[in-house]
């Protein structure tokens, strides 16, 4: 009973150690439509409009444009990108897509969710999603794993008739992402995240006085900086299997002791 009480109290504490940790490790997220969401998109990935975590962006354009923003994802985040295009009254059937590139702009397949989609004759809308792989805190060169860093979406139509084209369209980006905890870690890191300008981070004289938006390093990174998530379950399962074993030996040392010398024995003199 003793060591069922030890137990449990072990427990109780990694518990409530865990629980705020887990809770600041989780991305904070924003309502749609908040002050400063950004209302316009890039025409190409180096002026492609940053959209933090939770946030909904808005772009107005026209039809054949190639749209694109940026958002910043850590190790262990499984991102999810939705995106919204509200069509004209009048149209012929349209094939919309939304890819995905990491920070090296190598393009990155979607898990699962409607990536490309077709929107029939005078349809209203059409929604797009595209569900990341986890985002790996180091892996190898060949690999083409998402590592921590700047994402770039583009949002554009494959396929329409020539009546349509330059038609305005009303688009919405929405990005999210799921904490995977412990069971995404892998040994390793980055020594840097792949954000647009990394090369300027040397602090070079060229570095500084360019004052060119092409120089400028990312602007958004997570709420806790980069690669801050170190806490994951795994530590809390680690501590609890070892609190666990440790328990288990008592218990099999008081097992196997015995209650004492067995009957019948005489006591030496």
């Amino acid at each position: 009973m003793r060591a069922l009480r030890v137990l449990g109290a072990a427990l109780l504490t990694l518990g409530l150690a865990a629980a705020p940790a887990a809770a600041d490790s989780s991305p904070s997220p924003g309502a749609s439509g908040d002050d400063g969401a950004p209302t316009r998109a890039g025409t190409s990935f180096r002026t492609a409009t940053e959209v933090g975590q939770g946030r909904t962006a808005t772009a107005r354009a026209s039809t054949g444009d190639y749209l694109y923003w940026s958002f910043p994802a850590d190790a262990g985040q499984r991102p999810t990108v939705r995106a919204t295009v509200k069509l004209p009254e009048s149209h012929a059937a349209e094939t919309w897509q939304i890819d995905v590139y990491d920070g090296l702009r190598r393009r990155q397949a979607c898990q699962y969710g409607a990536q490309t989609r077709t929107a029939g004759t005078d349809a209203p809308s059409v929604e797009l999603e595209c569900v990341l792989r986890t985002v790996r805190a180091w892996s190898e060169p060949w690999a083409n794993d998402p590592l921590p860093g700047t994402y770039y979406v583009r949002l554009t139509a494959l396929r329409l008739s020539t009546a349509d084209l330059g038609q305005p369209v009303d688009a919405e980006l929405r990005i999210g992402s799921k904490d995977m905890g412990g069971a995404a870690a892998v040994d390793g890191a980055l020594s840097e995240p792949l954000v647009p300008g990394i090369a300027t981070r040397d602090g070079s004289d060229e570095a500084k006085d360019d004052d060119s938006p092409t120089a400028v390093l990312a602007g958004l990174e997570p709420e806790d900086g980069w690669t801050s998530g170190w806490w994951s379950d795994r530590w809390a399962w680690t501590a609890a299997g070892g609190v666990l074993a440790a328990l288990a030996g008592v218990a099999g040392y008081r097992l196997t002791r015995g209650s004492g010398r067995p009957p019948g024995v005489p006591p030496t003199a």
